[in-house]
C-alpha cells in the first residue's frame, strides 16, 4: 500500500514536513493529517495523547518558542487549518551538529504541509493572516514542572520572522535570552 505521507528532509536532522497525497474531485477534497504506521519509516513510535488547537486572531502574533524537559520531552506534529503561520523548530539536542539552528516553513490550508518536530526542539509561529488556526498533534501530556522556553527574540536564535513579532503573551516574553549556562537538552 503506497504512503499517503510524504517527508521532505530539512536541513535539520529529525526534522521533517510532511506532505500529502490529496485525493480531489469536484466535490472538494479529503487528505490523512496522521497516520502512526506511516511515520514509522522516520522514527515515530509513540502514541499521541494530546491534541490541541490554537486560535491567533490578530496578524503577526507570535507564540512560543516552547518545549519539554525530559522524561516529559514531546514530538509534535503541526498543521494549519486555516489562515497561514510561519512554523519555527529549534534544535535544542544537547549533542546535535545542529544544536541551536531553527528551521522555519510556512504552513496553511492551502500547501496542506505539517511540521514534523521531534523530541528535543522547541517550536513557536507567527500568523501571517488573521484568524490563524492550527492542530497540534503531541506525544507527551503538558507538565507545567517540565516546561521550557526561549524568548522568539533571542540574539542567540537570531530568527528571521516573516514580520516583528507582536502580542506575546506575558510568558513569552518573560523568557530569559540565552548564555552558556543553557546546555540543551539531553535526548
Amino acid at each position: 500500500m503506497a504512503s499517503n505521507l510524504r517527508f521532505l528532509p530539512t536541513p535539520i536532522s529529525d526534522l521533517y514536513v510532511i506532505e500529502r497525497n490529496i485525493a480531489e474531485d469536484n466535490r472538494g477534497f479529503f487528505f490523512r493529517i496522521f497516520a502512526k504506521e506511516e511515520l514509522e519509516p522516520i522514527g515515530f513510535k509513540k502514541e499521541i495523547v494530546h491534541i490541541n488547537f490554537s486560535h491567533s486572531k490578530d496578524l503577526y502574533t507570535t507564540k512560543g518558542l516552547h518545549f519539554q524537559y525530559p522524561p516529559f520531552a514531546e514530538t509534535k506534529i503541526i498543521t494549519c487549518v486555516s489562515g497561514e503561520i510561519f512554523d519555527v523548530a529549534v534544535d535544542l539536542r544537547k549533542n546535535s551538529p545542529t544544536y541551536l539552528n531553527w528551521y522555519g516553513k510556512i504552513l496553511s490550508p492551502e500547501n496542506k504541509h505539517s511540521l514534523y518536530i521531534p523530541e528535543g526542539f522547541a517550536h513557536g509561529f507567527q500568523a501571517l493572516k488573521p484568524n490563524s488556526e492550527l492542530i497540534y498533534l503531541h506525544t507527551e501530556k503538558y507538565v507545567k514542572e517540565s516546561e521550557g522556553g526561549l524568548h522568539v527574540l533571542d540574539p542567540m536564535l537570531n530568527i528571521q520572522w516573516p514580520n516583528q513579532p507582536v502580542n506575546l503573551s506575558e510568558r513569552d516574553n518573560g523568557f530569559a535570552f540565552l548564555d552558556n549556562n543553557f546546555k540543551g537538552i539531553e535526548i
